[in-house]
């Protein structure tokens, strides 16, 4: 059993990083897609292809956020009476990485989908764009996708840690 919760652990987390990966390509081809109108058209018009682009990022981030939140077995707050030092170590590392895999998430969304919002519409006159917002939420994309390795790898070797000492803890002393 425990061998097939580290191999849907680890087929998670390899889920995840894929999924993190595309959203920020596609976040940093949108941003491409929307600058390539802009030098076609003086006063950019809207890039309908920016915005697939950036709503398949942002569908993408929020899908791998979302499975890494549902199957990640949280083990940041364990009822452990003493813990050791190294396993309070990679807990600690977990409740970190899944904190900042949030503040990047609330980061990086809005970004997705106002990137192609704000330069949707027709501009009568060429005054200021919304530059950089897809490209900026597609590099957090990327940085979401190495929080959550992190996470995933950190709360992987503490379960493992956790499961090592309560086995310990059965075995009869011999």
């Amino acid at each position: 059993m425990a061998r097939m919760e580290r191999t849907v652990g680890l087929l998670i987390c390899l889920l995840t990083m894929i999924m993190d990966i595309v959203a920020g390509t596609l976040g940093i081809k949108a941003e491409k897609a929307q600058n390539e109108l802009s030098t076609l058209l003086p006063c950019k018009g809207p890039s309908y292809e920016a915005g697939r682009l950036g709503l398949a990022a942002a569908m993408l981030l929020a899908l791998a956020h979302a499975i890494m939140n549902t199957f990640a077995v949280c083990v940041c707050f364990s009822s452990e009476e003493e813990p050791d030092k190294p396993s309070r170590n990679k807990q600690q590392l977990a409740a970190v990485s899944l904190i900042f895999s949030w503040i990047i998430f609330i980061i990086a969304f809005p970004l997705l989908i106002m990137g192609p919002v704000l330069n949707s519409r027709w501009r009568t006159t060429c005054g200021f764009s919304y530059h950089q917002m897809l490209s900026a939420g597609g590099i957090l994309c990327f940085i979401h996708g190495l929080l959550s390795v992190a996470y995933c790898v950190s709360a992987r070797v503490f379960s493992a840690a956790e499961e090592g000492i309560v086995n310990q803890q059965q075995s009869p002393p011999a």
